[in-house]
C-alpha cells in the first residue's frame, strides 16, 4: 500500500473515532441533563432554562423555552485548551396535544423514564418504544444517525396521542 493510501486510512480511522467519540459523548451527556437532573445553567438568553454537561474535549448546553409547549437546542463543542468549536446540535420542539388528558408534569417524567431506558442501550436516536405499564406509550421514530438526522417522539395514552415533539441536527462543519 502506498504512503499516500496509508495516510488516507489513518485519517479516516481518526474521523471514524472522533465520530464514535462524539456519539458516545451525546448519550451521555444527554443521560446527565435534563433526564438526569443536571446541573442547571446561567441563562444564556432572556427567559430560557439552560442544562449543561462537560468532560475533558467536550461540552454540551441544552437550552429551551417554555414548558407545557417548548422549543429548544442542544449544542456540542469539541474542546481544545482555550478553544471551543462547535461540532454538533439538535433543534426541537414539542407540545402537549390534550390538555384533557396529559399535562406537563406526567410528560415530563414519561419522556425522563423513556429516555433513561434508550441511553442505557447506549444510543439516542429512535427506532425505540417504551411503555409506562399500562398507560402510557413513548416512540421515538428517526432516520438518520448522529451525523445528519430528523425524527419525532410520541406519547399516546388509551389510543389517544397526547404529545409530540420533532427533533432535526447533525454535524456542524465550517
Amino acid at each position: 500500500m502506498s504512503e499516500v493510501a496509508c495516510t488516507v486510512l489513518r485519517v479516516q480511522n481518526t474521523e471514524k473515532e472522533h465520530l464514535a467519540a462524539l456519539e458516545a459523548f451525546i448519550v451521555r451527556a444527554k443521560a446527565a441533563s435534563y433526564v438526569g437532573g443536571g446541573a442547571k445553567a446561567e441563562s444564556t438568553r432572556a427567559g430560557s432554562h439552560d442544562v449543561t454537561y462537560a468532560e475533558p474535549g467536550w461540552e454540551y448546553r441544552d437550552s429551551y423555552f417554555g414548558g407545557t409547549d417548548f422549543v429548544g437546542q442542544e449544542v456540542v463543542w469539541h474542546v481544545v485548551g482555550d478553544i471551543r468549536t462547535p461540532v454538533w446540535a439538535m433543534n426541537y420542539y414539542g407540545r402537549v396535544l390534550r390538555d384533557d388528558l396529559f399535562d406537563a408534569a406526567t410528560g415530563g417524567r414519561v419522556i425522563q423514564e423513556a429516555l433513561s431506558a434508550l441511553y442505557r442501550e447506549g444510543r439516542f436516536l429512535g427506532g425505540f418504544r417504551w411503555q409506562d405499564g399500562d398507560e402510557h406509550l413513548y416512540e421515538d421514530t428517526s432516520t438518520g444517525d448522529h451525523r445528519m438526522f430528523t425524527g419525532r417522539e410520541r406519547i399516546v395514552k388509551d389510543d389517544t396521542e397526547v404529545y409530540t415533539l420533532d427533533y432535526h441536527g447533525g454535524l456542524i462543519r465550517e
